[in-house]
């Protein structure tokens, strides 16, 4: 598919404005009747993914889904939904439902209940307006929509660590996001037009472009979590209540790359990066975060921080995929925006329940938790063979299309990095799944329960988990692996081939 044809749909202003009303009837129903609150906001993130998937048969055929909501605001709002934006919109809404049935559990007895439910479907808003987004505007007002109400899921414990937290993604937040206008302002003076879906608004090069392509790389590099930009997230991640965590790293930090994504081949366009250099200066910051991330990753002995450390390690693969600008890179970068949210989403949800159900999360204390938490350790375990890469599971796939589109690109030292990635990933996940399996020396420190034998978790938490680690291998394992066929199909039209 090399070329495409607009329709105009109104499905991105709903599947957007279904979660930005939910939240608001979510929070005022809650105040009165707490389980139909739940239920309502399982409702609205299903609807949301019901409404995404709409959009497929128009995108299979090659379909560029518009819409122009000049009523919602003065200067008028836009959406343009192609094969990347489809894709990752349908799978952060699929991961929005899944980690608010496993809250339907997990928050049961909290504080704030009826606050954290509010958020949780607001910032789902956010995301996929980002996703969905037809110009700059568009997707700096939703990616405020996201950012700033998620500081209220960091600090939801309340406790002088989460209040520390939350500060500091608010002032890196905010600090990206002025950076961002900047640039935007910028881009409109240079092309006197902020929309997406060309092939490069910025047409020459020059010290005012080059700033501009830094300002978006550092807006974007915060949220995403790169290296050095990346110090608010290890401790955003562990204090925050796993489900949010869960959408914090496997789907949140993702909009970050993505606005980098965007921004590279169609502000800027192939032609004027490739002429200028400039990729060079993300090259070297993704190597750095794919190393960093991951050699701190193997440090840490909680498990949420080693589970927040990998994924900036992971952050850095996509990063390197889009700067290496090759069509197999691309397709991997790509594909691993999928793989990576998926699979830690599952680590995260993961987690919450070994904290639940043992009350440890030190790994050094995980001996023998495999046999007492079999199914949640099990789906653990293919969550962190596919982040380590190990076949034939989704993560296998997409280092080997970025290490074949590195060869691509005549840059084949980046494939050593990937490679290296793999290996720092082996190094502080596998000790985690043999200790679980296979030591068995302190069994009681495990389930802090003497020889009382944890039963696994809830059902509605349980559930999420299972598929999401079915998530990582049923693709794979299929003949039709429909999200690396919209993968390859996003990195042409990126590349206009």
């Amino acid at each position: 598919m090399s070329s495409t044809f607009e329709i105009a749909s109104c499905l991105p202003v709903v599947a957007v404005m279904l979660p930005l009303v939910g939240a608001a009837a979510a929070y005022l129903v809650g105040l009165r009747w707490g389980l139909l609150r739940n239920w309502l906001c399982c409702a609205v993130t299903a609807g949301s993914l019901a409404l995404c998937l709409a959009m497929y048969p128009d995108i299979a055929r090659g379909g560029v889904l518009v819409a122009r909501a000049a009523v919602l605001l003065p200067l008028g709002i836009s959406f343009r939904v192609d094969v990347l934006g489809f894709l990752l919109a349908t799978v952060s809404a699929a991961i929005w439902f899944l980690a608010t049935l496993y809250s339907l559990e997990y928050m049961r007895g909290e504080h704030g209940v009826n606050r954290y439910y509010a958020f949780l479907v607001l910032t789902l808003a956010g995301s996929l307006g980002t996703f969905l987004a037809g110009d700059l505007l568009t997707l700096f007002i939703f990616f405020e929509l996201m950012s700033l109400p998620a500081a209220v899921l960091v600090i939801h414990e309340e406790t002088q660590e989460a209040v520390r937290a939350a500060l500091k993604y608010l002032f890196m937040t905010i600090g990206g996001s002025l950076f961002f206008f900047f640039s935007m302002v910028a881009t409109y003076q240079f092309a006197g037009s902020v929309a997406l879906g060309g092939r490069g608004l910025v047409g020459e090069a020059s010290t005012l472009a080059f700033l501009t392509f830094m300002g978006f790389v550092v807006a974007f590099g915060i949220k995403a979590g790169m290296v050095p930009l990346h110090v608010w997230l290890p401790d955003a991640h562990p204090v925050a209540p796993s489900p949010a965590s869960a959408l914090l790293s496997g789907v949140m930090i993702k909009t970050g790359a993505y606005g980098m994504l965007r921004v590279m081949y169609e502000i800027f366009g192939l032609d004027l990066l490739r002429q200028t250099g400039w990729p060079s200066v993300l090259l070297g910051l993704s190597v750095a975060t794919i190393l960093l991330g991951s050699m701190v990753a193997v440090t840490q002995f909680d498990l949420k921080r080693r589970l927040a450390y990998s994924s900036v390690g992971q952050m850095g693969c996509i990063l390197l995929g889009m700067s290496l600008m090759s069509e197999r890179a691309l397709t991997g970068d790509v594909f691993h925006f999928f793989a990576d949210a998926v699979a830690k989403s599952c680590l995260f949800l993961c987690a919450g329940v070994i904290m639940k159900e043992t009350g440890k999360r030190d790994i050094r204390q995980f001996g023998g938790i495999g046999h007492r938490l079999p199914i949640t350790m099990a789906c653990f375990a293919i969550a962190a063979f596919t982040l380590v890469g190990i076949p034939p599971f989704n993560g296998f796939i997409s280092k080997l299309q970025l290490s074949l589109g590195a060869f691509d690109a005549g840059m084949p030292g980046y494939a050593l990095a990937l490679l290296a990635s793999s290996m720092l990933n082996a190094v502080y996940y596998l000790p985690i799944v043999i200790t679980a399996f296979f030591d068995r020396a302190a069994p009681a420190a495990a389930n802090g329960a003497g020889r009382r034998r944890l039963a696994e978790a809830h059902p509605t938490m349980l559930a999420p988990i299972v598929v999401l680690a079915l998530g990582c291998a049923v693709f794979a394992l299929s003949s039709e692996n429909w999200p690396l066929r919209l993968s390859e199909t996003a990195a042409r039209l990126l590349l206009r081939r």
